[in-house]
């Protein structure tokens, strides 16, 4: 029985490493586009502040769970 918390809780921080690495990403991503931009749209400058908040919120969410070691899920 307690294996099985374990591993559930395990599998539920890998997600969570995955989906912060994409968040990330795509954060990056828009970041670049914008700096690259000569007067970027009113509509990816909000997608760049969603994908901020988001990010900011699931690293909050990491620490809260104490999940150390982004690299173990790549």
């Amino acid at each position: 029985m307690f294996f099985r918390k374990k591993s559930i809780s395990q599998t539920e921080t890998e997600k969570l490493v995955a989906v912060i690495q994409k968040t990330k990403a795509k954060l990056d991503q828009q970041q670049r586009v914008v700096e690259h931009s000569v007067e970027p749209s009113q509509e990816i400058l909000v997608q760049v502040s969603l994908l901020k908040a988001k990010y900011l919120f699931l690293l909050k969410e990491a620490r809260h769970r104490r999940v150390n070691g982004y690299n173990k899920a790549r």
